[in-house]
C-alpha cells in the first residue's frame, strides 16, 4: 500500500481535528473587521463574510450527517452577525462538535444524507470545505495558509471521485491545468476549479 493510499485511510475525524485546527486562526484572524468581510475570495459567488456564513452552516450542518440526519441547508444563517466578533468561538465550538460527531462509532459506515452517499465521502465533504475554504479566506484576507499533507493526502482520492458529480451540482468548476511543479494541495485546488497563480 502506498503513502497516499494508507493515508486515505486514516479516520474522518482525525482529519476534521487537524483541519479544525489549521482553518480556527484563518477565521479568527477575519474577526468582526468590515473591510476583510467585504472582500472578494476565490469563490466568486461569495464574499468573505458570505464564505465564512457558508463554512459555519456547513461545520453545524454535517454533524447531522455524521449521526444519519439530514441536514437542512435551506436557510442561510448570518452567524457572522451573532454577537460581533465572538462568533470564532462558536465556530471553534461547533469544529469540535464536528470532529466529535464524526468520531462515533459507526458515524464512517453505511450511507448519510438524502443522497444515500458513502458516510466516508460525505465526512471527506466537510473535510474538503473545511481545507479549502480556509484557504479562499487566507488569500482573501492576505494570510498564509498551507494545509497539513496527511490532510491532503486524505482528500486527494475523495476529490478525484466526487469531481464529476461536484461540476454537476456546480460546486466545482473546471479543472484548472498545473504544471509539473505543483504540489500535492495546488493539484487538488486546481480539480476544484481554482487557479493558485490567480490568488498567488
Amino acid at each position: 500500500m502506498s503513502q497516499s493510499e494508507s493515508q486515505s485511510q486514516k479516520r474522518i475525524s482525525d482529519l476534521l481535528d487537524v483541519a479544525a485546527a489549521q482553518a480556527v486562526p484563518v477565521l479568527r484572524g477575519i474577526g468582526s473587521d468590515e473591510k476583510l468581510l467585504g472582500a472578494r475570495t476565490p469563490c466568486a459567488e461569495y464574499d468573505v463574510r458570505a464564505l465564512v456564513n457558508h463554512l459555519f452552516q456547513v461545520v453545524v450542518q454535517f454533524q447531522e450527517l455524521a449521526a444519519k440526519r439530514d441536514a437542512d441547508f435551506s436557510a442561510s444563517p448570518d452567524y457572522v452577525a451573532e454577537g460581533g466578533g465572538a462568533w470564532a468561538d462558536r465556530f471553534e465550538a461547533e469544529t469540535r462538535k464536528l470532529v466529535a460527531a464524526w468520531a462515533e462509532p459507526g458515524a464512517e459506515e453505511g450511507a448519510s444524507g438524502s443522497m444515500g452517499l458513502p458516510a466516508r465521502t460525505v465526512g471527506s465533504m466537510a473535510l474538503l470545505d473545511l481545507t479549502v475554504h480556509a484557504w479562499d479566506l487566507a488569500r482573501a484576507t492576505g494570510r498564509p495558509f498551507e494545509p497539513d499533507p496527511a490532510v491532503v493526502d486524505g482528500l486527494a482520492p475523495e476529490v478525484e471521485r466526487m469531481a464529476p458529480m461536484g461540476r454537476r451540482m456546480n460546486v466545482f468548476g473546471d479543472a484548472v491545468s498545473v504544471g509539473d511543479s505543483a504540489t500535492a494541495f495546488e493539484r487538488l485546488l486546481a480539480v476544484t476549479g481554482r487557479d493558485v497563480r490567480v490568488w498567488a
